[in-house]
């Protein structure tokens, strides 16, 4: 069982209300200081967690079976960390009957500062992370201020006067939070790029169509081993592309100890590179991340790629390994004007391995794709297909519609969620 947001968020919910419970008399419990109360609790763990899954530590990654669930949660750790900021916010944490001190005494207007700036700190983290119109740039700078802005939440719940003592249930639950969220905001800030595995490489080759490049590139030393289907952060020492992206591999391994990249320009940054990109150019590689691995049994197999999701199925194509190819039914979904990079034969490829490519330009709508698509699944027998996805939402809308019509059960199909803000 992997680890998910709510399988995560709801055990830590009732936590922060059951723990603080326990250091109030009873009678105080239904009342708006108790739900003041637990919502803070609940808002200083869930911001403390969403530090440590921010961390990419790889005993993380593990829980949650890949990097792309990982920062799913750490999104509505901290959507759901500001809800009950807001709580807290809005209700006093406290009644006559309480037995409340501080733990650690800050003058009185210092302490009045830091609960106003500790839900400014929250809610600044929380919107600038949900917002996509910011420029990558400027988000991934903000998004750095989430380990100083989380000291500030810290100082809050330490200096405010609550029935909360350091060596109650709540205290040391807090505390060991606040601790272990700190160590993973200062790893990410200051020692991931010692400590984490990258490498150093060059560009050797790029091929372009205007608006996709499809990049080569070799190690100026040790290579990072790899398999196929999993993705890297990448960053050229360029300035204006120094910041580092997720990119999915678009090679298997090899010799050399290559490693390939396929980039369509759908953002600033990707619009750069993809202008920009030019042999020679040096880049950090960071790797590997993700579990988008091709498992094979004896069934058959269903691809479906649309757009620069084709990248994974590319790797699985070139993995010399690989074997059950021909058991597979390859759906590429390309809109044309915009298709791959000549040095990239699809065709070619999928003959080679014995995969039966079937390309489609009119969209998930298409009525051929229908037919196919459960032609596919009914020739199968009694053996239900493993469908693999990489695409946009709704071409995955539109496989779910077809699976529930054609009764593949929902567990055959595996993705990753390949946007992380």
């Amino acid at each position: 069982m992997r680890l998910g947001s709510r399988s995560l968020i709801i055990p830590v919910v009732m936590a922060g209300f059951i723990l603080p419970a326990l250091a109030v008399p009873r009678g105080t419990w239904p009342t708006t200081a108790m739900l003041s109360l637990g919502s803070g609790v609940t808002a200083v763990s869930l911001m403390a967690l969403a530090a440590v899954l921010g961390a990419r530590w790889k005993a993380v990654e593990s829980l949650f079976d890949g990097l792309d669930r990982v920062y799913e949660t750490h999104k509505w750790l901290g959507v759901w960390a500001l809800v009950f900021a807001s709580i807290h916010l809005v209700f006093k944490a406290g009644v006559q009957e309480w037995e409340v001190a501080p733990i650690l005494a800050l003058p009185g207007p210092v302490t009045r500062l830091v609960r106003q700036l500790s839900f400014v700190a929250i809610m600044l983290i929380v919107l600038l992370a949900l917002n996509r119109k910011i420029p990558y740039r400027s988000w991934r700078w903000w998004h750095r201020l989430s380990g100083p802005l989380f000291l500030i939440v810290i100082a809050h719940w330490l200096s405010f006067k609550s029935p909360i003592v350091l060596g109650s249930a709540a205290g040391v639950w807090l505390a060991l939070l606040s601790l272990l969220g700190v160590a993973a905001a200062f790893y990410k800030l200051l020692l991931y790029p010692l400590w984490s595995r990258h490498a150093r490489y060059r560009l050797d080759a790029v091929s372009s169509t205007g608006n996709a490049v499809y990049l080569q590139l070799r190690p100026e030393g040790k290579a990072i081993p790899f398999q196929p289907g999993q993705f890297a952060f990448l960053s050229f020492e360029q300035d204006g592309l120094r910041e580092p992206h997720p990119f999915t591999i678009a090679s298997a391994g090899r010799t050399d100890g290559g490693i390939a990249f396929m980039v369509r320009a759908l953002g600033d940054y990707t619009e750069r590179l993809v202008r920009e990109a030019r042999p020679g150019l040096l880049a950090e590689v960071y790797a590997p991340f993700g579990r988008f691995l091709r498992e094979p049994g004896d069934g058959p197999e269903i691809w479906i790629a649309g757009g620069v999701g084709v990248t994974p199925f590319i790797s699985w194509l070139q993995d010399a390994d690989a074997v059950g190819l021909e058991r597979v039914t390859f759906f590429h979904f390309y809109t044309p004007g915009r298709e791959l990079p000549e040095v990239l034969d699809l065709q070619g490829l999928a003959a080679r391995r014995g995969v039966e490519l079937v390309e489609i330009a009119s969209g998930p709508g298409d009525a051929g794709f229908r037919e196919r698509f459960a032609q596919s699944v009914e020739g199968r027998g009694t053996s239900a297909p493993t469908i693999h996805f990489c695409g946009p939402a709704g071409l995955l809308r539109q496989v779910r519609q077809l699976m529930r019509e054609t009764g593949v059960a929902e567990e055959r199909l595996h993705r990753e969620l390949f946007e992380f803000r």
